[in-house]
């Protein structure tokens, strides 16, 4: 599709948009008016940050159209479950929350019941809530998310139940605006969707193929979140570096590109991205991490098992040895570099040699942190139809084998901090204790510490490590730097 009838459609879409939000705030405003209280939403996210990201667009259309955030879902008039179908316990959640409202909707059947996200793009799902949760008023996917505050409306005044979810990849549409979740820092698509097809992942299903978008809209769209205040950004896509590929020739750039460009951004302070696919990770990216004063030396890398054999079966494309070769490199281009990764554990045919050698690539890499979990079929994919399909307690036990050398290399790592005085970006007050606040290291490190208050929010200060714990570092402010 060409750049100018892309703008034209994500123009139409918006406009288009913007008529049912005015139409349901004001419908909202005179719901106030009689009765002196605003209607209430719900929203509940699962998953990773792209699902953070689109709820943080739904808040945006929310409280455009009037409603305020309920407290609880049992007393919202409006209730969002933002759903994720890579893990089952995911599922299983929404499953049973759904099954928690009906009873609910019973004593108020004006309560509004919405489903979306990567689970209603598997027609089998849509089918099981179709047939035992019929109190659901509307269900949607991932490709129509701008089309919300439509469907919404079409629900009011409606018995049956509202279905809308596309088959096909919808068109990258700019303009939705977002209620960002914090401040001082921001999600940033660059990219929708997935060409990879692991064998284990539903997510090409569900998101759709690779679409990139312009980098001039990711430019204007970074320019505009400094100007209200944000100083980190990451960058997201299901495979960061593949990112330009479906651009026209004339717009066409690498990701280690677009990370120069978005360096040049004056006010920016910091720039992340995830996730990275090891087999497509150049070292361009690597020399734009080391030359990129706003780059973090911090990496995401996901590895998933740490065997060659099965690495094939999982269509990974790469090797145990290309892998480590990579985090070779960018330990020597990038001294200070932090790692975290995501590791699968029972998958198909799965051996203890295997799990050997997912624990050496952790004992070679000494991972900061990382996100150990369990493979659970997902129905649709190849692995699911693997023989060898490992039994659950054989998956537990070396789960909590994996688990022990991740939690040892991520406390040892802290250790190294104790008595150092770090660069910590402050994000917010802690959650439990308001005289204590909190930020991150360029590396990812999560840093709570006295001497300061909320006046230091967007801040860069030095911290003094006087305690390190397995999750976190502990300490004091010893200057503001900026």
């Amino acid at each position: 599709m060409s750049e100018r009838k892309q703008i034209e459609i994500s123009k139409e879409k918006i406009e288009e948009q913007d008529k049912f939000i005015e139409l349901l705030h004001r419908t909202n405003e005179d719901y106030f008016n009689k009765s002196g209280s605003r209607k209430t939403y719900s929203l509940v996210t699962y998953g990773c940050q792209m699902n953070e990201h689109d709820s943080e667009m739904l808040i945006s259309m929310l409280e455009s159209m009037g409603y305020a955030r309920s407290i609880s879902e049992d007393k919202a008039d409006l209730v969002i479950y933002n759903t994720c179908a890579v893990r089952e316990n995911a599922e299983l959640k929404v499953y049973g929350n759904l099954g928690h409202l009906k009873s609910v909707k019973k004593n108020r059947p004006d309560m509004k019941i919405a489903v979306c996200g990567c689970m209603m793009q598997q027609p089998h799902v849509v089918e099981e809530i179709k047939k035992k949760y019929r109190h659901v008023d509307l269900i949607f996917g991932t490709h129509n998310l701008y089309k919300f505050p439509q469907l919404l409306s079409d629900t009011f005044g409606r018995e049956k139940m509202l279905v809308d979810v596309w088959d096909v990849d919808g068109e990258v549409v700019e303009g939705l605006k977002s209620d960002r979740k914090f401040s001082v820092k921001a999600f940033v698509n660059i990219m929708y969707g997935c060409n990879n097809f692991c064998t284990y992942c539903i997510v090409p299903y569900t998101r759709g193929r690779e679409r990139s978008r312009l980098p001039e809209d990711i430019i204007f769209e970074i320019k505009e979140l400094v100007s209200n205040g944000v100083k980190e950004v990451t960058l997201l896509g299901q495979n960061v570096n593949s990112y330009g590929k479906t651009l026209e020739e004339s717009k066409k750039i690498t990701f280690a590109q677009l990370l120069r460009e978005v360096n040049e951004i004056e006010g920016i302070e910091r720039i992340r991205f995830m996730t990275s696919h090891p087999k497509d990770i150049s070292d361009e990216v690597i020399y734009a991490i080391r030359d990129c004063d706003k780059v973090c030396e911090f990496l995401h890398l996901p590895f998933q098992s740490g065997s060659t054999a099965l690495l094939k079966k999982m269509n990974r494309h790469y090797t145990k040895e290309d892998y480590l070769n990579i985090i070779k490199k960018a330990k020597s281009e990038i001294p200070n570099i932090a790692f975290s990764t995501d590791i699968m554990i029972g998958f198909p045919g799965e051996t203890d040699a295997d799990i050997d050698d997912t624990i050496d690539v952790c004992e070679e890499t000494r991972y900061d942190s990382a996100f150990t979990f369990i493979y659970s079929k997902r129905t649709g994919t190849p692995a699911a139809r693997m023989e060898n399909q490992i039994p659950e307690d054989v998956k537990h036990q070396r789960f909590d084998r994996v688990l022990e050398v991740v939690n040892r290399i991520s406390a040892e790592k802290n250790e190294e901090y104790d008595s150092k005085i770090v660069e910590v970006l402050v994000e917010g007050s802690s959650k439990k204790y308001s005289d204590i606040m909190t930020g991150k290291t360029r590396q990812n490190k999560t840093v709570n510490f006295t001497g300061g208050g909320e006046d230091l929010v967007g801040k860069i200060v030095n911290i003094l490590i006087k305690e390190t714990r397995s999750f976190s570092l502990n300490g004091e402010l010893v200057e503001i730097i900026r």
